[in-house]
Formats: structure tokens, sequence, C-alpha cells
């Protein structure tokens, strides 16, 4: 693995003459990259993605721009060619390498000429700081800038120049450094310990709780690798694996990047990166390079998927036929594909409004007029025709209800009941969060201008005394001011972000759903006295008594239990321990004894491979008198998982899987 050097530099000149002479020695001038002050924002994103992403880049030349806010974890080794006067930056700068997820060790050399006059001084302090280091830990950086409060470092620097040559003045100057690391930033550091933001224990229980939920839900990074080097390639992009789970991005056509710039909030696209994965796990292995994690939100993807929708939207409109191997009625159905969109006040470089939440979601139709949102990813759980069912369904897709305003009756329905359900959510998220923010700002703004109007005014009295204070008063009241208007603003875009509309709905796609028992008695494989309402309602009676009973176990249990709504793919109940506060997901499969077979669908797998540990397959054998034996199967889906992915839904051996399952516990 190539390493990658940052070097920082105080002084924009500084920069400019490193870089060029580095340049000039490596003999490669893309090889450098620069980040400073005089930048704009998209340029210092770019210089950044490149260092990290372009294994071709391999040094950063910067001043304190890139001091904060920046992830640089790419790189691990660190150069100060020149130090602030701040030594509290020196943390800030290392920072940007040293922080969670790093996983070289890291190493900063601070470049001090010790034979200057406030070198020593420097010198001196550095080595007192290894030693407070090594008493205290990391949290001496935390705190650096607090312990020169009475006295700056930049105040002792330059007594050092100009004193420097009196033997008592260094005396005085290292007695003076030592005093306030080894004891004020022991005071210090004891004082920070005694304070702390903490979440409440509801606020961590419902945090945890969401993240649970959306990590049983999120796609497998098989799907979103699937798709993108499908669609990377079709756009005339180069990849190439590397190490398992990880590739290298060679080339990314230009077509991507002029979208990035078109619709990127974020880091720019690149033109090439060193690695990329799809598993977080794979982002950042030891001894190897640090990948991109490409995911829902990363430019690279965002830009994709924006150019294959547009040029292959049509495709959308146009429509398929889809299977439901689970649905053993004989009424087929359409699923319209609906797009739909929340905004806020807030308006984007362009002038529009700033959309804060996106949504696909999804209305089934039947002849008879119902309609229903089926979930967020029902088509996981359909497959495509194959040759010889096409013919079949010949007269079934030639209905007139087919071709009769379904669009409209889609739109309808979701602005009576998806949209509205979408902007509470959104609502009620949004709200909570903005009023914490608001109350956080207004809290520490406020206590800021309270600072500087009373610094103000006691400036101003120094200065009607005759005195000659460092800070005039004027520029105290203008820091004030500077303050109330910032806070003026910061409360406006807060308000905006409350004010939240819906777009319309549109509609992007559809297809028609045929249930298996359909294509069955067109095959002629269901005979004319198998009525599939009634094997619907036994199913349904047969499921509905599973489902009590686990939910009775639940509770038996200690266990709070919540029954999911029937449109809910992917798990049945979700239960919650409230000792070790965790929550099971559970997928009860309910069956009339001496049933052979179950049947599991793709949304069932997806949940049981996201929440490996929490997932259940709760097996529910119903007698005759409705009573019901039910079992727990942990782990249920055993084997290669890419094969798992290739599949709707699976038919498992019932007997097996009793076999392997265990009582309810």
């Amino acid at each position: 693995m190539r390493r990658k050097l940052i070097i920082f530099s105080e002084h924009k000149d500084t920069l400019n003459y490193l870089a060029q002479r580095i340049r000039d020695l490596i003999g490669n001038h893309d090889a450098v990259v620069t980040i400073h002050g005089g930048m704009g924002r998209e340029k210092r994103r770019n210089a950044q993605e490149a260092f990290t992403q372009d294994k071709d880049v391999v040094m950063l030349v910067a001043t304190d721009a890139a001091g904060e806010g920046i992830n640089l974890q790419r790189a691990h080794l660190m150069v100060n060619y020149d130090l602030p006067w701040n030594p509290n930056r020196i943390e800030q700068r290392f920072g940007r390498i040293h922080r969670i997820g790093q996983t070289e060790v890291c190493h900063m050399w601070n470049l001090v000429s010790v034979e200057t006059r406030e070198g020593q001084v420097y010198k001196t302090l550095l080595e007192k700081l290894e030693k407070q280091r090594q008493a205290l830990g990391g949290q001496v950086f935390d705190v650096l800038g607090q312990v020169f409060s009475e006295r700056s470092l930049r105040d002792l620097l330059i007594d050092a120049v100009r004193y420097g040559e009196q033997p008592e003045v260094r005396a005085r100057l290292t007695e003076v450094v030592g005093e306030v690391m080894e004891g004020e930033l022991r005071r210090v550091v004891k004082e920070r310990a005694l304070t702390s933001d903490l979440l409440s224990a509801s606020d961590v229980d419902e945090i945890r709780e969401q993240m649970e939920l959306t990590a049983a839900r999120r796609l497998q990074p098989h799907f979103i690798r699937s798709f993108f080097m499908e669609a990377f390639r079709l756009l005339g992009g180069t990849l190439a694996k590397r190490e398992p789970g990880r590739f290298e991005i060679t080339h990314v056509p230009a077509d991507i990047r002029a979208r990035d710039r078109a619709i990127g909030t974020g880091a720019a696209v690149q033109k090439r990166y060193e690695r990329v994965t799809f598993d977080r796990s794979l982002a950042r292995p030891v001894g190897q390079p640090m990948a991109q994690f490409v995911c829902p939100g990363h430019p690279l993807l965002d830009s994709t998927v924006d150019l294959i929708l547009e040029r292959y939207r049509v495709l959308l409109k146009k429509g398929t036929v889809l299977v439901d191997e689970a649905d053993e009625g004989e009424d087929p159905r359409v699923l319209l594909y609906l797009e739909h969109a929340i905004q806020d006040a807030r308006t984007d470089r362009n002038g529009n409004r700033r959309a804060v939440s996106k949504r696909l979601q999804f209305v089934e139709m039947t002849e008879n007029g119902s309609a229903r949102t089926v979930g967020y990813a029902p088509y996981l759980d359909y497959r495509a025709l194959i040759a010889d069912e096409t013919a079949l369904l010949a007269q079934t897709l030639s209905q007139p209800w087919l071709a009769e305003g379904l669009e409209q009756r889609g739109l309808n329905f979701a602005i009576q009941h998806a949209v509205p359900e979408h902007l509470d959510e959104v609502r009620l998220r949004t709200i909570a969060r903005v009023d914490k923010t608001t109350a956080a700002v207004k809290d520490r703004l406020t206590k800021e201008i309270n600072y500087w109007d009373h610094r103000a005014n006691e400036l101003k009295q120094q200065e009607l005394a005759g005195k000659q204070p460092r800070m005039n008063s004027a520029r105290a009241r203008q820091r004030a001011d500077e303050l109330q208007s910032r806070l003026k603003k910061r409360l406006e875009e807060l308000e905006q972000e409350k004010k939240l509309s819906p777009l319309p709905p549109t509609v992007i796609g559809g297809a028609v759903v045929v249930p298996a028992g359909l294509l069955e008695r067109l095959r002629g494989d269901r005979t004319p006295e198998m009525d599939p309402g009634l094997m619907s309602r036994l199913r349904d009676r047969i499921e509905r008594i599973a489902v009590d009973a686990v939910m009775r176990i639940e509770r038996s249990l200690g266990r709070e239990p919540e029954e999911m709504p029937t449109n809910n793919k992917g798990f049945d109940i979700r239960s919650r321990d409230p000792q070790d506060r965790r929550t099971l997901f559970i997928e009860v499969k309910g069956r009339a004894e001496g049933a052979p077979t179950v049947t599991v669908t793709k949304n069932e797998i997806l949940t049981g491979l996201n929440e490996k540990e929490n997932f259940r397959l709760a097996l529910a054998l119903v007698a005759e008198d409705e009573s019901a034996r039910v079992s727990y199967l942990k782990r249920p889906f055993q084997g290669d998982e890419e094969a798992l992915f290739g599949v709707t839904s699976i038919n498992f051996d019932l007997g097996d899987l009793e076999a392997r399952s265990e009582e309810p516990a």
C-alpha cells in the first residue's frame, strides 16, 4: 500500500513554496495537491477527494483551512513544517488523520528551529506535553487552548524573540511553560471530566430502536453492488476487482462527473478511486488502502442512479408482468410505483425549495377498486415471467380494467393516504430536531453575545479612564453585533426547516402482478372444484392463529411484542425486551399439521440476513382443534448467502426446519 503524507504550514506563501519544491523533486505535478483558505469550498472538497481516493496523489500541503472538519484518514503520516501560535491547533491538525476508524499507527513530526529563541520555548512545550500525554492520555489535546488563558503562547514566543538573549528571561519562560503544562493542564482536564452532555435513557432507546429497524430493512450490499457494477459499465466506467469485496475504479466517465456537478451537494466525484466497497466492514481493513463506502447518498452512486433513470425511465413507464408465487389466489392486481417528496422553505443555489425526504411508495389496486400500500420493496418477493407463461396470460392481460384510469386511481389513493403519512412522519422528526437545535443555538450564541456586550462595556470604561487595552471597545461591540446577526439568521433558517409541504406524487412505473394460483389454473394444474377463495380463507385463519400464539408466548417471556401491519414485508412481529432493550424481529409461519413445506420470501430472507442475531423464524403448527405448537429457529438461512439473493422465494422442508428449531426463549 502506498503511504500518503500531509504537510501543514502556517502561511500560503510557504505552502506554495513547499508544493513547488516537492513537485520538482517528485517530477509529477499531479502527485501533490494543496488546500488553503483562499480556495472555494468546492475546490477544497475536490482536493480532499483527490488526496483520499486517487492513488497517484501522494502528498497534501495545507494550511489550517484543512485543520478542521475534514477527514484525511487515508494518510497516517503528518509533518508540521511550522507550528501555530495556539498549540490546540496542533491537535486539530492531527485529528484529521488520528480519529475513530483509523487502522494505521499515526505519526506526527513537528519541525522546530531549536537554535532560535522561540524554538527553545516550543521545544520545552513539546517535551512537557509529551510527559503529560503519557500521564493523562489523549485528553491533553482537548484542552490545550484553555491552559494558556492567562498568558497566550503567542505572547511567550514574542517575549522569547525580543528578550531571549537574557538568561533570566529564558529561565522565566521555561518556568511559565512548566507551570502551565504540569499544573493548569491537570486542573482543566479534571474540571472537564466533571461535566458532559448526555442523552437521556429514553433518547438512547429511541435511537437504538430506529437503528435496529433501519438495519433490518436495509438493502444488502449484494444488491447495491450488482446494480452499480452493471450501471457503471453501461455508462462507460471501468472497474476492476482487487481484494475480496473491494474494487478499483480506474475511470469515471465524464457524464457521471458532470451529473454530480449538476445535482451534487457534497464531495465531488473523482476521475478515479483507489478502492471502493459496498460493505462497510470492508472499508478500512488493516494493511490495505481505505476504501470509499459506496451506498445510497454517496455522490458516485447518486449520479449513476440519476443518469440511469434519465436514460431508461421510459422502461419503468412501459411496465411489466410479475408473478407472486406466495399468492394462491386467482385475481391479478396492479402495482404502481409512485415517487413522492417533502420540501421545506429553504432554497438551493438555483432558488428551488429543498427536498428533505424522498420516498418511493408502492400502491396495489384490484379490479373491484380497492387499493392499499404494500411496504417499501414488494417487488423483491415477485419474479419475472418465464417463456411459456406469456401466452397463458394473453387473455388476462387484455382485461379492460387494466387500461382504465389506473394511474389516476393510484394517485388519488396516494394523496389521501400515503402522502399524509409521509408528511406526518417527516414533520414529527423534523420539528423535534429543529426545536432541540433552536434551544441549543439560542443558549450558546446568547451567552457569547452577553459576554461580548459585557466585555465591550468593560473596555469602554478602561478607555474613558485613559488606559489602552489590547482590544478596543468598538471591536468587542462589533463582535457582539456580528453574533446577534448570526443568531437572527440561524433562527430564520431553522424556522424555514419547520415549514414543510408535500410535492404532488408522480407515477414512475407499474406492473401487473399475477398470482401463482392463477397460473396453476391456466396450466390445468388446479381442478374446478378447488375453491381459491376457500383456500385463502383457510390460510388466513391458520396464520391468524399462529400470530396470536406467538404474541402470547412473547408476552409470557416478559417481552413487549408489537404486531406489524399486513403490508410490512420481512417480519410479522417486533418484540422488545425491556431488560436488555434488545429487539427481536419475528417472522411467523403458520401451517396446518402435516404440511410438507414452508415458503420464505426474499424480504424475509433479507431481514434474516440483516439481523442475524435478532431474527427468529417462528414455526406454528396448527391442529384441527386450533391449538398451535410453536418453536423458534435462530439464523434460519444458512449456506451461500450470494445464492440466496438470486431467488424470490424458497420452499423449505418443514420437517428439517422443525428439527433445527428449539423452544421459544
